[in-house]
């Protein structure tokens, strides 16, 4: 019996219409295009201003864009789980908000917290119940509305971030495509450098912690910058060895989108050229768990059956990991 594996058959994004760029920041803090350019290489990012809605009105799009692109039907749906760390509210899952909102009733659904990492591990996880036989199509929605969880007067931190929610279908193949190999990892000594300090159990809401902008995303960026180059790039040469890739056998890396100079020095560890890499970070910033699912729908038209591609990411926890995947379709 051939073994089953899980592959993506379809990619879909939605995008707020908003865009914030640069100069627009430089009105609100001490900051300027040449230096967000220099040190992280964003030139705008799409924002959700419309402060009644949330991550699921995100992922709500990007599913329904799925159905028409595909014309999937919400009962056909067995499963979603959503990668998130922006949830439209501690409980329940974003997943149940957006399944409601999309008509999905025969499903049951759950959410990931995983950071900029969220992709990678809800994909993993969402593909052991494809490859087990008993699920035929699986929804993996990744929706994040950062410019919430972002302090728009901290200069260090406001520039990095974006909004935006994709829907990756996952079917089973017997066919040597799909998710071939994975390498995830967590050093939980990471979570003090990038965390959100209030609004959790350890140290719940109060008048002080809103007053303290405590629940805005923390990030000491040096720590974080000097882990994720090396791990990122650890992380994608182990999973070529291991796999017996040589960089003439990739077709694109796919990178988590938070630092042209991390993208950079992991492309380079692995050999690549530019035109082998995957990148958006200068018009969406880093969207968190959309980054590579974003890649992946703007480069869909570009991938043949059969390409071999590595995503690899980093993020808070700390958590990173790797994926080797062969493209399942051609556009």
């Amino acid at each position: 019996m051939k073994k089953i594996r899980s592959a993506i058959t379809a990619i879909a994004a939605a995008l707020p219409n908003d865009v914030l760029t640069n100069d627009d920041l430089s009105k609100m803090v001490d900051t300027s295009d040449e230096w967000i350019m220099q040190r992280i290489g964003i030139k705008e990012r799409r924002i959700l201003k419309d402060k009644n809605k949330g991550a699921s009105d995100l992922g709500t799009e990007a599913v329904l864009n799925l159905f028409k692109k595909t014309g999937l039907k919400p009962e056909d749906i067995e499963l979603v789980v959503c990668a998130t760390i922006t949830p439209d509210y501690p409980l329940p899952a974003t997943a149940n908000v957006i399944s409601e909102k999309t008509g999905i009733k025969n499903a049951w659904s759950f959410d990931i917290s995983a950071a900029c990492s969220g992709y990678l591990y809800a994909l993993e996880v969402a593909s052991k119940f494809v490859e087990s036989g008993e699920y035929k199509k699986v929804l993996l929605v990744t929706a994040e509305k950062m410019s919430a969880i972002t302090n728009y007067a901290d200069r260090t931190t406001c520039p990095l971030f974006g909004d935006a929610a994709t829907a990756t279908l996952l079917e089973p193949t017997t066919e040597e495509v799909g998710v071939m190999d994975y390498i995830l990892r967590t050093d939980g000594i990471g979570y003090k450098h990038l965390l959100i300090k209030a609004g959790g159990s350890v140290n719940p809401a109060t008048h002080e912690t809103v007053d303290k902008g405590e629940h805005f995303l923390y990030q000491e960026g040096q720590t974080v910058f000097k882990y994720a180059v090396s791990r990122m790039a650890d992380v994608s040469i182990e999973i070529m060895e291991r796999n017996k890739l040589s960089a003439e056998d990739i077709a694109f890396l796919v990178p988590h989108q938070a630092n042209m100079r991390i993208i950079d020095a992991t492309a380079k560890r692995m050999n690549l050229s530019p035109e082998k890499v995957m990148i958006n970070i200068q018009r969406y910033g880093n969207t968190t768990a959309s980054t590579i699912p974003l890649c992946l729908w703007e480069w869909e038209k570009q991938l043949k059956k059969g390409d071999n591609l590595i995503l690899a990411s980093f993020g808070a926890g700390f958590t990173w990991g790797a994926v080797f995947l062969k493209w399942a379709y051609n556009s």
